[in-house]
């Protein structure tokens, strides 16, 4: 069964879950029409909310399509660290004129949606922050699923191959949001190109390159070093489709730099560099999704106000390239513009 979906696709590349807003059945619906394979994000949404996206993306297409769910985070952010940093957000919520959030160590509903996606039989389910048990691939694979998984070093690919899972999305440290990796301690920080290379010496399963990819040429790049197919997650957060907040679209077509921060949420992840960053970076604990909840109405409050300086405004490293087109005319760009850049590159080799 492995690899079968992402075999079968008009063209090789793959829309990223964008969760926390972006994601829509709209984007995912006009990403696979155009022949590519979307994924519905179903991470910080209600069982119900996923229920009804997956309704609502199946009355716009009759395509395949995934859904994305958060794996359970391991231990607890420390208590005491929890209380400094939220001593230390104090500022922040007197600026923002809200209450800080009860931090919380939850799963994200992770059964509750995991049964869902089983339920609905949707094509393939990708999992981040960790790999799912043997038994919950194979009830996937039972409701004709496929599993996906994030990892972003090769001992990572190692473990999901044993597991049993069908494809590898393998994300450099170039990608925006967060951190893939199993371990939240210790995040792979390797490129993408050099990643690729690695994993594909370590298992035969079809890869999905992801991270800094905006371009044809990037597609190309990662096709030509060994993936089966490409997935980009921010250069569709410009597109008509997509949910992206007004403040985040400006911040996107600005030209700030991005880094990796466990402010916002006590996890690694990449953004355009703001204030808050800046501030409370050094002083963020690690702990997810614990600190995500303290800090949420923050950063729901600097959004309503269209303040860029105070949310997490994720974003990979060639975010500048993205594109304000519709994510289905970007979906054909993407893939005529590989086509002609591995031509290129072949006719290299006949010189």
């Amino acid at each position: 069964m492995s690899g079968f979906l992402v075999r079968q696709l008009d063209h090789p590349i793959v829309q990223a879950p964008l969760g926390g807003g972006p994601s829509t059945p709209e984007l995912t619906a006009a990403v696979v029409e155009a022949g590519g394979l979307g994924f519905l994000a179903a991470g910080y949404k209600a069982p119900d909310a996923v229920r009804s996206d997956i309704a609502e993306l199946r009355r716009l297409t009759a395509r395949p399509f995934g859904v994305n769910l958060f794996a359970p985070p391991a231990s607890a952010a420390d208590l005491a660290e929890l209380h400094r940093y939220g001593a230390e957000l104090s500022a922040e919520a007197e600026r923002y004129g809200v209450e800080l959030g009860e931090p919380r160590h939850d799963d994200d509903g992770y059964e509750t949606k995991l049964a869902l996606v089983v339920e609905e039989r949707v094509a393939a389910a990708s999992f981040t922050f960790g790999c799912p048990a043997r038994d919950e691939i194979e009830a996937l694979h039972d409701a004709g699923a496929e599993a996906w998984v994030t990892v972003t070093t090769p001992d990572e690919a190692l473990a999901a191959t044993e597991a049993g899972v069908d494809t590898l999305l393998v994300q450099g440290v170039e990608a925006g949001g967060h951190r893939g990796s199993f371990d939240a301690e210790e995040p792979g920080d390797l490129g993408l190109v050099a990643l690729l290379q690695l994993v594909r010496d370590a298992t035969d399963l079809p890869l999905v390159a992801t991270g800094g990819i905006a371009t044809g040429h990037g597609v190309a790049a990662v096709l030509a070093a060994g993936a089966s197919a490409a997935q980009l997650g921010t250069a569709f957060m410009l597109t008509p489709e997509a949910g992206t907040s007004a403040v985040h679209r400006q911040a996107l077509a600005g030209e700030g730099y991005t880094a990796i921060t466990r402010a916002f949420t006590g996890r690694a992840a990449r953004g355009i560099a703001n204030r808050f960053m800046r501030e409370h970076d050094d002083g963020a604990p690690r702990g997810y999704p614990d600190v995500h909840h303290l800090t949420a109405p923050l950063r729901a409050a600097a959004r309503e106000r269209g303040d860029a300086e105070g949310l997490h405004l994720w974003a990979g490293q060639a975010y500048r390239l993205a594109e304000q087109v519709p994510a289905g005319e970007l979906v054909r760009g993407l893939a005529q513009e590989a086509r002609e850049a591995l031509s290129v590159a072949s006719d290299r080799f006949r010189q």
